[in-house]
């Protein structure tokens, strides 16, 4: 699964929304686009098989066809093999070190660390 940037924003609002009309999900972008290019972008997205349609009079109500994790999980992954070879690790250790992380981030990440390397824990 892969999404532009601007398909990343039209799904946003879908996923945010549920459903939206191109004018709504227009309304919602966060930069101003012209109709017709919203609607090409919805018609790509459902071409792909990411988004759904139904009739409500003369418009379409989209809908998001695939969850917000799956995409997530997707672009995560083509994320760790192209600029982290591979290494889930390489990733979170770069995010670590270069992110601005509150206190609540890390003790949810060492809550999760401590999760993975000992099977006996469970929250």
């Amino acid at each position: 699964m892969v999404f532009t940037e601007r398909e990343l924003d039209v799904m946003n609002v879908l996923w945010e929304s549920g459903t939206a009309t191109v004018a709504e999900v227009r309304e919602r972008l966060p930069d101003e686009l012209a109709y017709t290019t919203v609607l090409t972008i919805l018609r790509t997205l459902e071409k792909k098989g990411y988004v759904g349609h139904s009739e409500e009079g003369r418009a379409h109500r989209y809908h998001p066809t695939v969850e917000r994790d799956a995409a997530r999980a997707s672009h995560l992954r083509r994320l760790v093999r192209k600029l982290f070879s591979g290494s889930p690790g390489a990733l979170a250790a770069h995010l670590v070190s270069e992110e601005e992380l509150s206190q609540e981030d890390v003790r949810k990440l060492r809550e999760l660390l401590e999760e993975r390397t000992d099977p006996t824990r469970s929250s």
